[in-house]
């Protein structure tokens, strides 16, 4: 089985029952794992068995349901073609490809033209399938012009301009009714001049919502465009009826004003969808298109697209950094804020890593490029928000379900209105409008638009905030934890062990017991003797090299420095050479019971000192736990450390259920032991060694800085290395909830009024009409309400 991920933009789909044809027709197709279609981006997310079915058939499907998949094109440059042979054998091979609908090489501008499905094939497949038929290939570079924009803003510009024109032609029709109920003749009231008005915005305004309901109808669906265009027809060609008939009684005015209004809301509803996209297009507007490399020795601007791994790039103050890489010349502060959310620039110096799309906000340096294209912070990110983006929520199945049945069911209970009225109080006209109303005040654009705008909102403020949410079921996910769980060390704490205390005996002083301290530990490679030695060059001591350097596996250490015999390690190495440490038990008890590592000192057989080493507790940590608990979760802390040490930092964190001496192999299972109690769990841990937990629970949080952190460890990303992220990404997620919470009701609770209404005659088809134009409207709008939050 060989299972391939592939998302295809379908163009056509108007609500939610058209998402949830296309998706029923390929979830049906075999060899086909599944496929999600998002109504809000136009896109179907496919996993498939490309055994068992090609990305074309999976086109042909959605084609057939009655709506188009617009085909990419692809130009590529091809070097090393000599004749025709050449590049007949290069179209050969293209065109044999999976998904390729057309390719065609030519010869004298050295160019291959693919054409292919939106999402279904990988553009460096195309550069790899060339290059095995003998050829050097690459993507051609073209202008960055935001297809997405420009598409929206074309269905923009036709929706006004097609509102503007049946406005024109609907404001006499709707005027002539106010005459007719005043009983005045004139040229407004006359059937054929009304006529004359109504057939341009029927037939030739409202031809999409026919063409629309021929391509659903045909691929075996039906959609809202079938219920306006049934509502509109039958309001239409009942008044052609009438004026041959000679009955002085026309609804021209509902038909053509109902198109109108429809028109006017799907204007302000793609107004407000493109919004909804723009942290998406804000984070890919924050990469620099070009970059200032050194090439022989000079300073050249290239493409960013032609920068490679191991270049050496120069940024000067102001500028973004192009790429990812690490500082080899030179210092400065960078403003890492719209990656990280993190506001305060960090200090950055020669070793230091930097994130491409940040800001050199001082001096001038060099690095060299390590991660370049698809492979940068931004990218992964940009891609990580565009899959959340395109996913779907839990909460959006029951929606999905009704939008489903809902055009098929509003169809039968117009068709009861009109016999209703028809059969029990004999009355065809009034069953006829009130049909009309029931027919276009129905409205499964808002039930479809419900949870993916939030989601997309929702997701798109978590990146700004440097929170990276996978997708829509962790969004959901998140507001129903109640329990939560942090790892210690680089989570709670720093991860990075620093000196705390140095207490000398003996006479010694506490300069002199560091500068010998440092000086032996300068050999260990132990994180605990490192933290001694940074110690001792911040104080700017003279450290000596030491001379038999022996390591005492979990005890300690020991040295000659200065030719005096220096140990320095726990108990048992004190003991194990004979050395009493009754004069610094007491010292050494109370450090234990601080949460610090108290590591022995003695020269010469005899104990002259205690340094002790702790991680410290990050600045915001306590603050963020206070909140949590605040909030109603439960909060546990679970670390490696003994229990004295791990509870020592709990307590100084306001934690009270410590899980302690806890293996990292282990940690998982502990995470499977709280959920059996029936607890919604969330982990938080570094991303990478905490990968077997994170996965367990519930919702795993990796936490870390930049680079460091490994997205695919977990189902919430937080970018900065505080537990702030975790707070706000809880809070967000409750606010997301309840935003489709909002949506859904409305959704619900609009159709369920609406349409009775409708149906009983309380609703005039024009009001209706513009009801139904606006519910989908407010759905949007409360969702771009996430914009604000904080």
């Amino acid at each position: 089985m060989a299972i391939k991920k592939i998302s295809i933009d379908v163009v056509g789909m108007t609500c939610a029952a058209c998402s949830a044809r296309v998706e029923k027709a390929l979830n049906k197709q075999e060899g086909v794992l599944s496929a999600a279609v998002n109504l809000l981006a136009n896109k179907a997310n496919i996993e498939f068995d490309t055994d068992k079915v090609k990305a074309m058939d999976l086109v042909k499907t959605i084609e057939k349901t009655g709506y188009q998949v617009p085909l990419e094109k692809k130009t590529l440059l091809v070097e090393g073609m000599t004749c025709a042979a050449c590049s007949t054998r290069v179209e050969k091979v293209l065109n044999r490809l999976d998904g390729v609908v057309s390719a065609s090489v030519n010869l004298s501008t050295n160019k291959a033209i693919v054409e292919y499905p939106s999402g279904s094939i990988d553009e460096d497949l195309l550069v790899k399938t060339i290059e095995k038929a003998g050829y050097k290939a690459e993507v051609e570079v073209e202008r960055d012009l935001d297809r997405e924009k420009e598409l929206r803003e074309k269905e923009i510009k036709s929706l006004k301009t097609s509102f503007i024109i049946s406005a024109v032609l609907s404001l006499p029709l709707f005027s002539a009714m106010f005459f007719h109920m005043a009983g005045s003749h004139n040229i407004l009231t006359n059937g054929w001049f009304q006529l004359a008005l109504a057939t341009p915005v029927q037939f030739i305004i409202g031809y999409r919502f026919y063409k629309g309901a021929y391509n659903s109808l045909r691929g075996g669906g039906a959609n809202m465009d079938v219920l306006v265009s049934m509502g509109t027809s039958a309001a239409y060609f009942y008044s052609i009826y009438n004026l041959l008939k000679g009955v002085d009684e026309f609804y021209f005015e509902a038909s053509a004003v109902i198109i109108t209004l429809i028109l006017l809301g799907k204007t302000f509803e793609a107004v407000a969808k493109g919004k909804t996209s723009e942290a998406i297009k804000k984070l890919m507007g924050l990469q620099p298109k070009t970059a200032r490399v050194i090439r022989d020795g000079v300073e050249v601007d290239i493409p960013i697209e032609k920068v490679d791994i191991g270049d050496i790039i120069v940024v000067r103050p102001g500028e973004r950094i192009p790429v990812d890489g690490i500082i080899v010349e030179g210092n400065s502060a960078v403003d890492e804020s719209m990656i990280t959310g993190e506001s305060i620039p960090v200090d950055k110096s020669q070793g230091d890593e930097v994130i491409g799309a940040t800001i050199n906000k001082f001096g001038t340096f060099k690095f060299r490029a390590t991660k370049i294209g698809k492979d940068t912070v931004l990218s992964q990110i940009i891609k990580l928000v565009e899959d959340a983006q395109g996913s779907k929520a839990p909460v959006q199945r029951l929606a999905d379900k009704i939008s489903g049945i809902f055009v098929p069911v509003v169809v039968a209970i117009a068709i009861i209105t009109v016999l209703g009225f028809t059969l029990i109080k004999g009355d065809f006209n009034t069953g006829l409008i009130n049909a009309v109303a029931v027919l276009v005040i129905a409205c499964p654009c808002a039930l479809g638009l419900a949870t993916p705008t939030a989601i997309m909102v929702g997701t798109g403020k978590g990146a700004e905030k440097g929170i990276l949410i996978k997708s829509g079921e962790h969004l959901e996910r998140a507001h129903k934890i109640d329990t939560i769980i942090f790892d210690k060390t680089g989570t709670i704490t720093k991860g990075e062990p620093e000196v705390t205390d140095i207490l000398g005996f003996e006479g010694i002083d506490r300069d002199e017991l560091l500068r010998v301290a440092a000086s032996v530990e300068k050999t260990s490679e132990h994180p605990l003797g490192q933290a001694i030695v940074r110690r001792g060059e911040e104080e700017l001591l003279k450290l000596t090299e030491p001379e038999d350097f022996l390591a005492v596996p979990g005890k300690g250490l020991q040295a000659t420095h200065e030719g005096k015999k220096v140990l320095i390690g726990n108990r048992k190495l004190m003991q194990d050479n004979g050395i009493s440490i009754e004069m610094g038990e007491k010292d050494l008890l109370r450090l234990e019971e601080e949460g610090k590592t108290a590591m022995l000192v003695a020269i010469d057989n005899s104990l002259v000192g205690i340094i002790a080493v702790a991680d410290q507790i990050k600045e915001t940590s306590k603050g963020a736990i206070e909140q949590l608990k605040s909030m109603g979760l439960e909060v546990y802390m679970i670390t490696g450390d003994n229990e004295r040490t791990a509870k020592a930092i709990a307590r100084e964190v306001g934690i009270t259920n410590v899980l302690a001496e806890v293996l990292p192999e282990n940690k998982a299972d502990v995470v499977e032991k709280i959920k059996k109690e029936g607890k919604e769990v969330g982990m938080v841990g570094d991303g990478i060694n905490d990968a077997p937990a994170l996965a367990a629970a519930d919702v795993g949080f990796a936490i870390g800085t930049g680079t460091d952190v490994a997205m695919e460890a977990a189902d919430i990303t937080l970018m900065r290395g505080d537990l702030e992220g975790v707070v706000t990404a809880i809070r967000l997620s409750h606010r997301t909830m309840k935003t489709i919470k909002q949506n859904l009701f409305w959704a619900f609770f609009y159709n369920s009024i609406g349409i009775p209404f409708a149906a009983l005659g309380f609703l005039n088809p024009m009001i209706a009409g513009a009801a139904m134009a606006f519910s989908s409207v407010s759905v949007v709008t409360n969702s771009l309400r996430l914009k604000k939050f904080n």
